[in-house]
């Protein structure tokens, strides 16, 4: 019954439905990957061959997007791991269901079974740069919750997954410089009555992504900056699976990055933006903690001369069409590294 009806729902919604399937079997096989599948003993970032040490006292988290290391173009302890791999690719946990940021386009044949997308594009400058091929990448598609879970158990090298930099975050994993800026905005149906992240949200149920930034600000914000009688819902996996619960009815609104909900609001004429954005936040690419920083530096190093060639034509491609004029998305944010002493 509960198949018929999704089924019936998601008729003629093309892609929105296909991608809401494919996150659902992504999540099935990012709880299912093994450790093992990281290469053949020690070659694995954080693995047996990689060099340990005493974690040096973190800075005093005020700015966040602030405490990354200076780029660096030299190759270090993780980088060696990564390159002397038998399987020579860079692995990289990305999204495969966020229209223009990484996702399988089924109305394009030449694409086939490619990802593609801003963040696709910078994982294959990073790519080249660390190993002198763009296409030297094992894609793994990993749901919002288990982004960092996948860094920290060795299963990915790095999350390049429309991932917000914060303080709590930055206890678990280190961060690149930011290389794009956004703020949390509301999604809604066309024809509902919000108006955005104000009263009109009482008594309206709002869908997040768990271990979302915009999960965190709403449980929060209620009944301290939201109208204490709206709902905040449980969080579901991805957010993708927010916009399937609007189109069932089962959700009035959701909150989320400004720039994905751009995106989703592109994919499904039915819904739309809601208000502006009332945060501000930084992407960054995750990567793990440790004492050996080579790889955050080496990051940043490339993009730091992607901001000067590149981040510019994939913005214009995959974001720009979506996100319109005088965003404040629409430059790459100014790169500040962490204070050495």
């Amino acid at each position: 019954m509960i198949a018929r009806r999704l089924r019936a729902s998601l008729k003629g919604w093309g892609g929105v439905g296909a991608m809401a399937l494919a996150c659902a079997t992504a999540l099935v096989l990012a709880l299912l990957l093994p450790d093992s599948t990281l290469g053949d003993g020690g070659t694995g970032v954080g693995g047996q061959g990689v060099a340990r040490g005493t974690q040096a006292k973190a800075p005093e988290c005020i700015d966040p997007q602030n405490l990354s290391p200076a780029p660096s173009g030299a190759d270090g302890p993780t980088i060696d791991a990564i390159k002397n791999r038998k399987d020579r690719r860079l692995i990289v946990g990305v999204d495969q269901n966020s229209y223009h940021w990484g996702y399988r386009d089924p109305n394009n044949p030449k694409a086939g079974s490619d990802l593609e997308g801003f963040d696709i594009d910078l994982v294959h400058a990073i790519a080249k740069n660390i190993l002198g091929d763009e296409n030297a990448v094992q894609f793994r598609a990993i749901p919002t919750s288990q982004r960092i879970p996948a860094i920290q158990h060795g299963k990915v090298d790095m999350v390049v997954r429309t991932m917000t930099i914060n303080c709590e975050r930055l206890r678990q994993v280190a961060f690149s410089a930011p290389y794009f800026t956004t703020g949390q905005q509301v999604l809604a149906p066309v024809s509902s009555d919000v108006t955005g992240y104000d009263e009109s949200l009482a008594g309206k149920r709002i869908c997040s992504a768990s271990s979302s930034t915009a999960n965190e600000r709403l449980t929060a914000d209620l009944g301290h900056g939201l109208v204490s009688s709206a709902i905040v819902s449980p969080p579901v996996p991805n957010q993708l699976d927010c916009l399937v619960r609007l189109q069932l009815g089962e959700a009035d609104a959701v909150v989320t990055d400004g720039a994905l909900a751009a995106s989703q609001a592109a994919q499904d004429p039915s819904v739309e933006l809601k208000g502006g954005i009332f945060t501000t936040e930084f992407y960054g690419v995750a990567m793990k903690k440790g004492s050996d920083d080579d790889l955050v530096r080496r990051v940043n190093q490339v993009l730091a001369d992607y901001r000067k060639d590149g981040w510019r034509q994939s913005y214009d491609k995959w974001l720009a069409p979506t996100l319109g004029p005088d965003s404040p998305s629409e430059d790459p944010p100014v790169a500040h590294y962490k204070q050495t002493t």
